[in-house]
C-alpha cells in the first residue's frame, strides 16, 4: 500500500527536482528557489527558501553525509549550500555560463559535476571547489547525470538519446547510442555494487521521451572497459518519462510521467508494483529518502507530494504479477491511443474495468481498438450483450476513456518558454530556443537584449520561423 502523508504547496513555479537527506526534504523550482523540510514532520525550515540563483533552479542534491545540498540553474551556476543555516558555502561558474540541467556529487563528495546545454560537463574538486575541466561530451544538451556507487566514473544522457560512461578524467568508457528514442531525461545508479572475481556490476536506471524507464547492468572488468547490458525495458507509462530514482536498497525504481502518474516497479523482476496518480500536470521529479519508507514527487502543478510506501511492498514474482492482473497498471495502456490497441489489450482493459464476462464476447468477434472505439448502442446490442444496463456500462466506460485521452496534454517543446502556451507561430531566437513570436518579440521590445532561457545577450533579435516544429505542432492538434 502506498499513500499520501502530505502535500506541499509553497513553489510558486513548476517543481523541477526533489532530493532527500537522511533527515530533510529540498525540493527546486522554476520560481528560482530551494525550499527544505525537515522529514520529521515535513515543517519547512526557518531560513528556507533559499535565494541565489537568477533564473529556475533545474536541479538539486544532497552530499551522501546530508551536509551540503547542490543546486544548478539557468543562469549557468552551481551553488553549495550548508544544509544546517541554508548559507551558501560556494558559487560555482560554467566557464562559459550555459545553463546548467543538471548537477551530482560523487559519494564520497569528492568531485561535483554539472551538465550543460552546450554539450559539456565542468567537473568541480569539491573540497577546494576549483575547476578540474570542462570537456564536451555530447552535440546536443546534457540533460542527466550520476556517479557510479563507487565514485570511479559517471554516466551523462543527451537530448539526442545517447547514454555515454565516463572515468573522472572524463575518458569515454563506453557509448550506448540512441538508448532512448527523442532524448534521455533522468538516469540514476543503485547505491549498491556487486563485486565477483575481477568483475564490479551496477545497475542504472534510465528514462527518456520514448516513454520507456530501462534498468542496465553495467559491468567493468580488469582495465578501463565497460559494458551496459540492457536488463528491463519497462513501458507502463503512456507518456514520455522525466525522471526516475532507485531505493537506498536497489529493490524498488521509480518513475514520474508527462502522463501525470508515478510508476513504481520491482526493480530485479521488472514488474510494476502501484500506479500512482495525484498530481494534475506533468511528473517532474521523484525521490526516495534513504532512511524512511518515503518517496517524494514533484510536478508541474507546483506541488509535492510525499508518500509512504507501506509494509510488504516488495513481494514475490507471484504475487508482483498478481498485482500486475489486478489492473495498477494494465498492457492496454502502454499505448497512447485506443486505436493503437490489440484484441488481447481490449480484453486486458475490460478485466481493468471490472467487465470480465464480456472477454468472450469480445474475443468471438476479435474487436481491437479501433472496434472498440466504434462501439455504439447498435452494434454493442449486434455483438449480443443483451443485458441492457451491462450495454450501458460498456459504453460509458468506452466513452470515459477517449474523453480521458482526449484531455493529454501538450508535449512540453510545444508550449513557448515565456507564456507556457502552446505556440501557433514559432519562432528560433538567437539562442537557439524556440518561442511564440509574440512574446519573444514583446520581450525584445521591452528592451530585454538577453535570452529569456540563458539570460545570455541575444548576437540579433533576427527571428527565424520554425516550419518543421509549426507542422508538428498542427499534427498534435488534428490528432487530438
Amino acid at each position: 500500500m502506498v499513500s499520501v502523508i502530505c502535500t506541499l504547496r509553497h513553489h510558486t513555479d513548476e517543481v523541477s527536482c526533489c532530493a532527500f537527506s537522511p533527515s530533510l526534504l529540498a525540493t527546486s523550482s522554476g520560481d528560482k528557489t530551494l525550499r527544505v523540510y525537515n522529514t520529521a514532520d515535513f515543517s519547512e525550515l526557518p531560513f528556507s527558501p533559499l535565494s541565489g540563483h537568477g533564473y529556475g533552479v533545474h536541479c538539486c542534491r544532497f552530499s551522501s553525509c546530508g551536509r551540503y545540498l547542490l543546486s544548478c540553474s539557468t543562469d549557468g551556476s552551481a551553488i553549495v549550500w550548508c544544509s544546517e543555516t541554508g548559507e551558501p558555502a560556494a558559487a560555482l561558474q560554467h566557464p562559459v555560463r550555459s545553463p546548467l540541467r543538471v548537477c551530482a556529487l560523487a559519494p564520497d563528495s569528492s568531485l561535483l559535476l554539472a551538465g550543460a546545454c552546450d554539450g559539456t560537463v565542468a567537473l568541480w574538486d569539491f573540497p577546494s571547489k576549483t575547476l578540474r575541466s570542462c570537456s564536451a561530451v555530447s552535440e546536443a544538451s546534457v540533460v542527466a547525470c550520476c556517479f557510479s556507487p563507487c565514485g570511479q566514473m559517471f554516466v551523462t544522457g543527451c537530448t539526442y538519446g545517447d547514454l555515454k560512461l565516463w572515468d573522472v578524467d572524463v575518458c569515454l568508457l563506453h557509448a550506448e547510442k540512441d538508448a532512448h528514442d527523442l532524448g534521455v531525461t533522468c538516469c540514476s545508479f543503485t547505491d549498491q555494487l556487486k563485486v565477483g572475481g575481477c568483475c564490479v556490476e551496477f545497475r542504472l536506471a534510465s528514462c527518456g521521451q520514448d516513454s520507456q524507464l530501462k534498468i542496465w547492468i553495467v559491468s567493468q572488468r580488469e582495465g578501463p572497459a565497460c559494458v551496459m547490458k540492457l536488463l528491463h525495458t519497462l513501458a507502463s507509462q503512456t507518456a514520455p518519462v522525466l525522471s526516475c530514482a532507485f531505493s537506498s536498497d536497489g529493490e524498488l525504481v521509480v518513475s514520474g510521467s508527462v502522463d501525470k502518474s508515478v510508476a513504481i516497479y520491482d526493480a530485479n523482476l521488472g514488474t510494476l508494483l502501484y500506479t500512482l496518480k495525484q498530481h494534475s500536470r506533468y511528473v517532474t521529479a521523484v525521490a526516495l529518502s534513504p532512511t524512511m519508507p518515503w518517496i517524494a514527487t514533484g510536478s508541474m502543478d507546483r506541488t509535492v507530494n510525499v508518500w509512504r510506501i507501506g509494509d510488504g511492498v516488495s513481494r514475490t514474482a507471484a504475487e508482483s504479477r498478481q498485482t500486475v492482473c489486478q489492473g495498477r497498471k494494465l498492457p492496454g495502456h502502454s499505448r497512447l491511443l485506443v486505436a493503437d490497441w490489440s484484441e488481447e489489450d481490449v480484453q486486458t482493459w475490460l478485466c481493468e474495468e471490472g467487465l470480465q464476462g464480456l472477454i468472450s464476447i469480445f474475443k468471438a468477434n476479435n474487436i481491437d481498438g479501433p472496434e472498440l472505439s466504434q462501439l455504439n448502442k447498435e452494434t454493442a446490442a449486434e455483438l449480443g450483450i443483451e443485458s441492457v444496463g451491462l450495454r450501458g456500462r460498456l459504453l460509458r466506460k468506452i466513452e470515459a476513456l477517449k474523453a480521458e485521452q482526449s484531455r493529454s496534454e501538450a508535449p512540453d517543446e510545444f508550449l513557448c518558454p515565456i507564456t507556457r502556451e502552446l505556440m501557433k507561430d514559432p519562432v528560433i531566437a538567437a539562442d537557439g530556443y524556440s518561442y511564440e513570436r509574440e512574446s519573444i518579440e514583446s520581450w525584445i521590445r521591452g528592451k530585454n537584449k538577453t535570452s529569456p532561457m540563458t539570460n545570455l545577450p541575444l548576437q540579433t533579435t533576427l527571428l527565424t520561423l520554425n516550419r518543421a516544429l509549426k507542422l508538428a505542432i498542427t499534427r498534435w492538434k488534428s490528432s487530438q
